[in-house]
């Protein structure tokens, strides 16, 4: 069984306060969620491989670094290097794959591999071998707040079937529009990891907020369990 995991997504919080931010769900997020956005492959620009730098030195979770940039192959092993316990590249975006899946894995980091909305999985299968997670874009990426693309849905389900088929062990991750609204239907469809801004850190107290998301997902998907911390409980 898959455990339901909430990250919840900085690029919707407080700039002004991200560490704030980051200590706010301790102990209910799972990790956290950084978009890393240059302008260039997305029209967007924020963070950076200083964000991590100083997120390690406030927060022990686990930094999931989702890099909506051009030539990551030059500057994905720095986020794993500076700290980022995942770094997911974009598959429009690499070149070299397999070289720079090896050299995020050298720094000790798990890796991703993302595509857009319009990107068929298929197109990767051969490589999917090399990832640890499988991030499908359920908005358009390079803002938040954008509402979940429901027509994904169907990716979504061909994808678990792609992988408990061919016994791959990978977390399945969604990103974009993830509320009360639509987790229950993702989670349904497959997704075990959902990447959650403004349902989080628009609340009142995002630290409930990151529980009642993940209540949600485990009352729609029977498959998956509660983090082992909670299990416990």
């Amino acid at each position: 069984m898959a455990i339901a995991q909430i990250y919840p997504s900085l690029l919707a919080a407080d700039f002004a306060r991200i560490a704030d931010a980051a200590l706010v769900v301790e102990g209910r997020a799972d990790w956290l969620h950084v978009d890393v956005m240059d302008y260039h492959f997305v029209p967007n620009l924020a963070f950076s491989g200083d964000t991590v730098t100083a997120l390690r030195s406030v927060t022990d979770i686990p930094l999931d670094c989702h890099l909506m940039i051009e030539d990551p192959d030059r500057w994905a092993p720095g986020f794993a290097e500076r700290g980022a316990a995942n770094v997911t590249i974009h598959a429009e975006a690499v070149d070299n794959l397999p070289a720079t899946t090896a050299a995020i894995r050298a720094e000790g980091a798990r890796t991703g591999l993302a595509v857009k909305p319009a990107t068929p999985v298929e197109h990767y299968l051969d490589d999917l071998h090399r990832f640890d997670l499988l991030l499908l874009m359920t908005i358009d990426p390079g803002f938040g707040g954008q509402k979940f693309m429901d027509s994904v849905l169907p990716k979504i389900e061909a994808a678990r079937r792609l992988l408990d088929e061919r016994d791959l062990d990978l977390w399945l991750q969604i990103d974009g529009g993830v509320n009360a609204e639509t987790i229950e239907r993702a989670a349904a469809a497959g997704v075990d990891v959902f990447v959650a801004g403004t349902a989080v850190y628009g609340a009142a107290d995002p630290a409930a907020a990151v529980e009642a998301l993940r209540a949600q997902a485990l009352r729609a998907a029977p498959r998956l369990r509660p983090p082992a911390r909670e299990a416990a409980g």
